[in-house]
């Protein structure tokens, strides 16, 4: 299975990738079926069955509302984020769905809107879509939501997917291993093979188009997360942080305090909180390769690029192309799904991406950028998903400011050596699989377990 950079990096809404994302992309993806195959004027009821991890935390992660508005045709790139409350309260009143925009059925929410204490196989983000007409049964699918903002079909779970499927890469990698045998031969970079690898898809200028406007939209959710105060939505009452301490850095100063390193971690926390604020408001953000670690690679980049007076457009594609080829690697042999491995597979993996990033742009060798994604991701290792109230609020958001710095920490730490290191980065991914794979199912994006149940009692 091949992946590409606009796999893993897509522009959505907040709060999960894949509790809002990736449900609202399979319940768009079933009414553009259902107008397709012209099933649609028969359509008199819609019934969403949500399963496993997004029921135990659906509502908190919105993925009751990401399937209504998917059911109404609307995508996570393309919505408005300052119309999706009026239009749920329209629907919730007026128990009528626009389904496709175009056909209206009854939707009655407690009927309709089913959240089971039960699990299918394959992945414990999974969603069931039933249109029913005056005979019974139109159209049943099932999908799962595998973290990131990718869906695939009940059926088609052993089978590629994507825009990935049949195109046949120059330097086509699985490993870590065989990324580096790869730089070796062909006297490559990790971004220059990367660049290579995309253009099978699409020419380089539309790759860096493509890139360049992923990185827009991030500095636009810094931008929006450095202006937005007040209280999250949810229920918690966690205040919004980043504004006001925006305020106090500009009034510090320099960006950089000789003899420490204080000031320049508060950036990169002010950077990395600023986006995760904007993403449990359900705003407009950039899956990295999640939502729930949507601020980590932003944080990183959006410093170097602030503070580094020669920072180029050039620095931006080369940094998402080699945080990209790590992603690569968690994705194929491990997970990035919170529900599957728990927030290693999400913080740890974005964390490791951004520590190639880095890497990539501080002129370090093929050896060196996995030698600090080794690192960054070995200290995520054993990391558990345990959402407050089923919010992405705490501890995520502060856990992405803390891996931002621990991105830039193991880069500081693989290029003080040669890339010679004992565990490989293949090593490290593997336990990560394996670590969650051993993880109680409490401590997975279930809200059951860990801080999601300490929090009472405090």
């Amino acid at each position: 299975m091949a992946i590409s950079v606009f796999d893993l990096f897509k522009i959505g809404i907040g709060p999960s990738s894949s509790h809002t994302v990736g449900p609202m992309r399979a319940a768009a993806s079933f009414a553009q079926t259902l107008r397709e195959h012209g099933l649609l004027p028969q359509v008199q009821r819609v019934e969403v069955r949500l399963y496993g991890s997004l029921s135990a935390t659906g509502v908190g992660h919105a993925t009751d509302r990401a399937c209504l508005l998917g059911l109404m045709g609307q995508w996570p790139d393309r919505i408005n984020p300052a119309t999706i409350e009026s239009r749920i309260q329209q629907l919730l009143q007026e128990r009528c769905l626009l389904l496709d925009g175009s056909h209206p059925v009854v939707f009655d929410y407690p009927r309709d809107m089913l959240l089971l204490d039960e699990s299918l196989p394959y992945h414990p983000n999974a969603m069931s879509l039933q249109a029913l007409g005056g005979q019974g049964s139109l159209l049943q699918q099932t999908y799962f939501s595998i973290g990131g903002g990718f869906i695939v079909e009940q059926g088609e779970v052993d089978a590629p997917q994507g825009q990935a499927q049949t195109v046949e890469l120059p330097y086509a990698f699985s490993s870590g291993a065989q990324l580096l045998a790869l730089c070796k031969a062909n006297q490559l970079s990790v971004a220059q093979l990367m660049m290579a690898n995309e253009c099978a898809w699409r020419p380089e200028a539309e790759v860096r188009q493509g890139l360049l406007q992923i990185w827009a939209a991030m500095r636009q959710c810094v931008d929006n997360g450095l202006r937005n105060e007040g209280v999250l939505p949810g229920g918690l009452n966690v205040k919004r942080r980043a504004a006001r301490l925006h305020r106090s850095l500009q009034v510090a100063g320099q960006p950089n305090v000789i003899g420490s390193t204080l000031s320049a971690m508060e950036w990169v926390n002010l950077f990395a909180l600023a986006v995760n604020e904007e993403n449990a408001a359900g705003g407009r953000m950039v899956t990295a390769p999640t939502n729930g670690a949507a601020g980590i690679i932003p944080a990183v980049l959006h410093y170097y690029m602030k503070f580094n007076p020669t920072a180029c457009d050039d620095d931006v594609v080369a940094f998402l192309l080699a945080a990209a080829a790590v992603g690569i690697l968690c994705k194929m042999n491990a997970s990035i799904s919170g529900a599957e491995v728990g927030c290693q597979g999400e913080v740890g993996s974005a964390c490791s991406m951004a520590a190639a990033g880095l890497a990539q742009l501080l002129g370090a060798t093929p050896a060196q950028l996995e030698n600090a994604a080794e690192i960054a991701l070995e200290h995520n290792l054993g990391l558990t998903c345990d959402p407050v109230g089923g919010l992405v609020q705490v501890p995520c958001i502060e856990r992405n400011a803390i891996a931002a710095v621990k991105a830039i920490n193991a880069v500081q730490m693989a290029l003080r050596g040669d890339g010679e290191h004992f565990i490989s980065l293949d090593r490290v991914i593997r336990t990560m699989r394996d670590t969650g794979a051993d993880m109680h199912a409490n401590y997975k994006e279930t809200s059951r377990g860990g801080l999601a149940v300490a929090f009472p009692e405090c």
